[in-house]
Parts: C-alpha cells; structure tokens; sequence
C-alpha cells in the first residue's frame, strides 16, 4: 500500500507541476499578432497541372474547367 501511495503522490506533484507551467505560460507570455500571406499560383487555382497543359494527365486532369474569358456569357432569353 505505501507503493502505491507514493506512486500517486508522485503522479499528482507531476501534474501539478505541470498545471503550474501551462499557468505561468498564460499569465507571462504574451504572443504578439502578426500579418500573414502566401502567395498561390494562379494554376492551383485553376486546377492545372504544373506543366500547364489543359488535357494532360496528371492530378488536375480530370477537374472542370473554369470559364476565364473576359466577355460575359449570353443570357438564356437571347
């Protein structure tokens, strides 16, 4: 029994010192805000290849492909 009583008195003071250094985490440091960009090509985001070609394989063969013409579509009364 006094095994076991040590054993869990040890498992309580590692938690606890644990609980004290996420506290003193919270209360000391304090993170400071900065803005962030990464810039993305314009073929991941047409789901092109990195070879570019439209009706290659590869992991962007078989997604639609987006309209990118700079007219507008007709409308469905004309």
């Amino acid at each position: 029994m006094p095994t076991l009583f040590r054993l869990l008195i040890t498992l309580l003071f590692l938690a606890g010192l644990v609980y004290a250094g996420m506290f003193a985490l919270v209360t000391f440091v304090e993170p400071t805000p900065k803005e962030v960009s990464q810039r993305i090509p314009a073929r991941e985001l047409l789901g092109e290849t990195a070879g570019g070609a439209r009706g290659g394989g590869g992991a962007g063969a078989n997604l639609p492909q987006p309209n990118v013409s700079s007219t507008p579509a007709p409308s469905a009364g004309q």
